[in-house]
Formats: C-alpha cells, structure tokens, sequence
C-alpha cells in the first residue's frame, strides 16, 4: 500500500468513524438518555466485527483491515491504517485527559481527602475481593479454561480482583465535564476516587503480568516510578509551570512558545507514566492538574479542548471496539457466569462507593450518584481486558463475559446517574452544595 493509498483509507476512516459517532450519539441522547462518550463505546463495538463486520464483512474488512495482511519471520503483521488509528486514538486520548487535568480541583480534594481516600478504598477492597472470590471459583468449580493453563490460582484471583476494581476514568471525568459538575465538591471526589482506583488496578495487573512472566521489575517500574512521578510532578514541575504562566497572568496572550512548551510538559509526562506500566493517560492527567489555575489554564483548554473532544477522541473508543469480539458464550453455564460477573461487578462498585460516600459526609442521593459513577468501567476496562488477552492471561471466552460486563456497568451508569440527580445533574448537585451558578461558570 502506498502513501497516497493509505491517507485515502485514513480519510475514509475519519469520515465513518466520525459519522458513526454523530448519528449513534444523536440516537443514544434522544431515545435512550445516555451521554455522548457512552454511546462512543457503543459505537465502537457497532463498528467492530461483531456487528458491521457480521453484516457487510466485505465493507468492513476494507474500512477497517484489521487482519494481517504479512508474515514477518513469522510473525503477523497488521495493516498500517490500524497503527495509525491506534495512534491517532492514544493522541486523542493524552490530549483530553490533560484538559481533564486542567479542570481538577487539587485544592478541593485535599479538603476532601478523607472521603475520596475512603471512597477510593471502598472501590477497590470489595470489588476486588468478590472478583477474587469469583476467579478461585470458576478454577474449582472446572472452568480452569477459563484461564491459559500455566495461570496459577493466585494470579487469577489477583488478574479477575484488578479488572473488577477498574472505573471508566476518561468516561466518567467526560460525564462529569458534560454535566457541568467537575468542579463540584461531589465530581471532584468521584474523579479523584476514580483515578486512584483505576491507578491501583493497574498496579495490581503489573504484580499479575510480573508474576507471570517472573519480572519482578515489572511491578516494580510501575508502582514506585508511578509514585516518584507523581511527587515530582507535583512539586519540582508544578514550580516549573508556575514560571511558564507568569506572562499570561499578568494579561499576556498565550504565545505559541508558551503552548509549545507545555506541550512538551504533557507529552513527556505522557511517555513517562506509559514507559513504567502505569499508562500515558495518567501522565497527562497528572500534568494538567499541576498547572497553576488561572488564565493559563483557560487559554489552554480553549485552544485544545474544541479539536480534542469533537474530532480525536472518539477514535479512542471506536479503536477499541474494533477489538472486541461477542459470540461465544453457547452454553447456559457461561451465561450464569457472565451474570455472576455482572452482579459482583455492580454489587462491589456502586455499594461499596455508595456506602464509603455516604460515610465520608454525602447525602444519599449524592453518595448513590457518586457509586453510579464509579460503577460504569468503560473502555479502561476493555483495555485491560485486551492486555489480559495479549498476554495469554485469560481465554476469549472470559473475555467476552468481562467485556459484557464492562458494556452493561456502563450503559447503566448515564440514566441512572440522570435519575438520581435528575433532568439538570448540575443544577442538582449546586443545590445541594449551596454553590451558585457563576461559580461554575466555564473559565471561572
């Protein structure tokens, strides 16, 4: 494939995957009362092999031809327009988490530590516990192949406890931005709740994949580089941005050196974080909530946000459709299974964080909101569902339960968050705070 070839077949790809985008949220919003990130997954899944590649598998496969096409010492090797969608969905991704960053409230959440620290704690020790449970079960009860054969009990109690502990971040951090709530006390502890969550479920599943590989280091890499990056971040690069802001402070238009060099900030934190094993979006995440508030922070969400949200990230989640696969659960075993997954999954979430909400000071309508949040798993959950799978963690089989259950937690999340919290969330949640509505004003 040439050049020119292969920049015909990406604007193909931008076209569909962006008017997919807009009608199947279109639909999503009107009908069925979820938001526009939500009905994003759900596009990507519609545009998978599992449903337009079961149809027209002909278009599909041309559209998106993820198959190898090579052997390379044999070796498969995939079309390049996948690279460049993987690309283009990780840029998307870095971009938004940074402009997420930018809108978390740090001096809010140190006010709030105890409830997000207890939250937090709720959304791991329960789900992980019922998912370890689960994992020993299925081994016991002969569904060992359930798991690749040299996985030991232990690994797969740690594996299934990691992907239950997982919270949609990106999408719950969109659904709060969308709602007007991020800056709320209630978003800030649903945020900060969910990335500790979803920070410690990835070091869990890099104790799993050291474990499995007998790389201590692994583990290692990720947990305590993690850490050094954050205190880093957080101090000597908070200094750092604190000088870069200085002209735009002081009523400067932000100059494209400024931009540049926070870019450079960002991306560097980006690769940072996905060189130890934490992931890159919490790199970008880090560096955005470190740079000082002020008008920076507000030129700096005007120029990126716009681009970011309507045009790149949505190959994030369409990217991670197109791997997904349904269709083989064939026995009413597998499906009781597939249920028990979803009601650990639901039961260790949502009342666990509802219960640590309500304890840490919330009222009940909040603190449910909160556990609905923290419920829904989203695409992070497929990501690591998708390294479990690479790494010959787990079968396609329990794959497919794992990825039903992420796609119901998260279909469920929107109207019920809307029917706590009704029509208007946002207006809801000031209510209840006592916050008026400049506040919260965008750039305010």
């Amino acid at each position: 494939m040439t050049d020119v070839d292969l920049m015909l077949l990406f604007l193909v790809q931008i076209i569909v995957i962006l008017g997919a985008c807009k009608v199947v949220g279109w639909f999503g919003s009107k009908f069925l009362g979820q938001t526009q990130v939500v009905m994003e997954m759900v596009t990507g899944v519609i545009l998978g092999p599992s449903c337009f590649g079961a149809f027209f598998p002909k278009l599909q496969a041309w559209v998106f031809p993820a198959a190898a096409i090579a052997k390379v010492g044999g070796v498969p090797v995939k079309h390049p327009s996948m690279t460049v969608l993987y690309v283009v969905a990780q840029l998307g991704l870095v971009l938004y988490m940074f402009t997420v960053g930018l809108e978390f409230n740090v001096a809010l959440i140190s006010k709030r530590a105890k409830g997000v620290i207890s939250v937090s704690m709720a959304g791991i020790v329960l789900p992980f516990t019922l998912g370890a449970i689960l994992a020993v079960g299925l081994i016991n009860g002969g569904y060992h192949d359930l798991f690749a054969a040299n996985v030991s009990v232990s690994e797969a109690a740690l594996y299934m406890g990691a992907a239950m502990c997982i919270t949609a971040f990106p999408m719950l951090a969109r659904i709060l931005v969308e709602r007007g709530i991020a800056q709320t006390t209630m978003g800030t502890l649903a945020l900060g709740a969910g990335a500790a969550d979803d920070v410690t479920a990835w070091a869990l599943l890099a104790i799993v994949l050291a474990s499995y590989k007998h790389e201590a280091k692994f583990a290692i890499f990720a947990i305590v580089g993690g850490t050094l990056f954050a205190i880093l971040n957080f101090t000597v690069g908070k200094k750092l941005m604190r000088v870069l802001s200085k002209g735009v402070e002081e009523g400067q238009p932000l100059s494209q050196g400024t931009f540049l060099t926070t870019m450079l900030f960002l991306f560097c934190g980006a690769y940072i974080t996905d060189a130890i094993g934490v992931y890159a979006v919490f790199g970008a995440f880090m560096v955005g909530a470190a740079m000082p508030r002020g008008k920076l922070i507000k030129q700096l969400r005007d120029r990126i946000e716009p681009l970011t949200v309507s045009c790149l990230l949505p190959f994030f989640f369409v990217y991670s459709g197109l791997n997904t696969k349904f269709g083989l659960l064939n026995t009413p075993a597998l499906w009781f299974i597939c249920l028990l997954a979803c009601a650990a999954a639901m039961i260790g979430k949502f009342g666990g964080c509802t219960l640590a909400a309500k304890a840490a000071g919330e009222s009940w309508r909040s603190a449910s909101a909160i556990g609905t949040l923290m419920n829904a798993r989203g695409l992070m959950e497929l990501i690591i569902l998708n390294i479990g799978r690479q790494q010959h963690v787990i079968s396609d089989t329990l794959f497919t339960i794992l990825v039903i259950m992420a796609i119901v937690t998260t279909l469920m999340a929107s109207p019920l968050f809307k029917a706590i919290l009704g029509a208007d969330p946002g207006k809801t949640v000031r209510e209840l705070e006592g916050i008026p509505d400049p506040a919260l004003a965008v750039g305010a």
